[in-house]
């Protein structure tokens, strides 16, 4: 990877994605170029100088020039930052989307979700040393130390969650306007590192997987049309006070859960090759565990509108556990 100078002629850099070239091998006439993306991920848009001595046509020269990044075909390492198009140009505020996080219904202490991964950091499995992170018999938080803890092991009805939330994030409006359709976003995609875990409904049932790259991400799609009686995936937003973390109109939620790979719960092998150990993790029965720990990122993209968050989740298990 590296920048290309950006201070002279215009830059054309373009090369296919590992699943263009794929397509393109296989020779059968299945490449072809359907949709495209831009991106603005290199820009600092703080460069934005209204007030440079030489006028207005310097104003955004920094910007202009600022070197931009080869192209490079690893999906999970470039176009973070997608461009929007609206065709209106009397927009105030732009749609977002912004995790929910209730006192109560938020991220662990440790400023990640955390997701328990069998039955011994779960609680109450046989073999455990200890009560587990999660309360064993309703698998819910029942102290403030259970915050932000999912049970991956056997994910059900009760227990915590993951909730968006989207809409525009103004006090400007009030939340009980409606929000424009065209910044209304009725579809998601949740991607996930397929060796780690997958998305689940908050009622437990499992969902289909729409797509899993070379790089063992897995693509899911869910729509207000098809998935929002599906356990609570996808809803509409209320305007009550305080249900949701948007400040001004809402447009929809996405809530969903985490089952952990059959490969986390079994065994020790991805936590010893990519994962770390030495975690000190305290849970609802208020007792420090020691736990192996991955780190990784879940994200959410609107595809109405193209917003996306990355979501900090670190998948955990008990040392003792096999």
């Amino acid at each position: 990877m590296a920048f290309l100078d950006n201070s002279g002629d215009i830059i054309l850099d373009a090369v296919l994605t590992d699943t263009g070239r794929y397509r393109l091998a296989k020779g059968d006439g299945s490449f072809k170029i359907v949709k495209f993306a831009l991106g603005d991920d290199e820009i600092n848009y703080g460069s934005y100088d209204k007030n440079h001595a030489s006028g207005s046509a310097y104003f955004d020269l920094n910007i202009l020039q600022t070197p931009v990044l080869e192209a490079f075909t690893n999906n999970t390492s470039t176009m973070k930052s997608k461009l929007l198009s609206i065709p209106r140009t009397n927009l105030l505020y732009l749609p977002i989307l912004k995790l929910f996080e209730d006192p109560a219904f938020k991220r662990h202490s440790s400023g990640t979700w955390l997701v328990a991964v069998d039955s011994n950091t779960v609680g109450g499995g046989a073999g455990s040393s200890n009560n587990g992170l999660i309360t064993p018999t309703d698998k819910s938080p029942n102290s403030a130390n259970a915050i932000g803890i999912l049970n991956g092991f056997n994910p059900d009805a009760t227990g915590q969650s993951i909730r968006v939330d989207q809409g525009l994030d103004t006090t400007e409006i009030p939340p009980s306007y409606t929000i424009d359709a065209d910044l209304n976003e009725t579809q998601y995609i949740i991607e996930i590192d397929n060796r780690l875990g997958s998305i689940i409904t908050t009622g437990g049932n499992a969902t289909n997987v729409s797509f899993i790259d070379d790089d063992n991400i897995a693509s899911y799609y869910f729509s207000l049309a098809t998935d929002g009686g599906n356990g609570g995936l996808v809803g509409i937003l209320g305007v009550t006070a305080g249900a949701s973390s948007i400040r001004g109109p809402r447009g929809t939620s996405l809530n969903f859960k985490i089952r952990a790979s059959t490969e986390l719960t079994t065994s020790t092998y991805l936590f010893e090759k990519l994962g770390s150990s030495g975690l000190s993790v305290t849970g609802a029965s208020a007792t420090a565990i020691t736990c192996r720990y991955i780190d990784t990122i879940v994200k959410v993209t609107g595809a109405t509108t193209g917003y996306s968050i990355d979501i900090p989740v670190r998948f955990v298990k008990e040392s003792t556990s096999t």
